[in-house]
């Protein structure tokens, strides 16, 4: 796998440790961030069939620790959905998140084309967060639609 670092300074260091890593986290270190904040499992082989069809990921590392991440997923063109944005508690509050944010923001930027659509599915409570970066929430006359399978 080829792993970037990038330049981070967006992230508060502690003790000059935070990297931001441009790379797939395993079906391990993934289950482990969705148990940690609340998620849930989910299927370990869909987990890591999901996880390398991402068509960007990034993991903010702590040491050799995964404390953050953030993916893009989607048809590579006409729709593209920012997905798994996932700071452990422990760091929330500390700017983590943004640079994620900034991260996949910048992989957009550079990926998509004029029209191109980019969703998310967010808790109510993050809808601010991701306004920041010109997100909007769905008017309620044409609302989302899901189904679990």
């Amino acid at each position: 796998m080829n792993t970037r670092i990038r330049d981070n300074s967006c992230i508060r260091r502690i003790n000059e440790k935070y990297i931001l890593v441009e790379r797939v986290p395993d079906v391990e270190e993934y289950q482990k961030l969705r148990a940690k904040v609340g998620w849930g499992s989910k299927n370990s082989e869909a987990s890591r069939i999901a996880l390398n069809n991402s068509l960007f990921s990034v993991c903010v590392m702590l040491e050799n620790n995964i404390i953050g991440f953030g993916r893009v997923i989607g048809d590579g063109g006409v729709y593209l959905y920012i997905q798994d944005v996932i700071v452990l508690p422990e760091f929330q509050g500390q700017g983590i998140g943004k640079c994620i944010m900034d991260a996949v923001m910048d992989y957009l930027n550079t990926h998509t084309f004029p029209g191109t659509f980019v969703g998310l599915m967010a808790a109510k409570e993050a809808s601010g967060f991701y306004e920041q970066f010109g997100f909007v929430k769905r008017p309620p006359e044409g609302p989302g639609m899901f189904k679990i399978m």
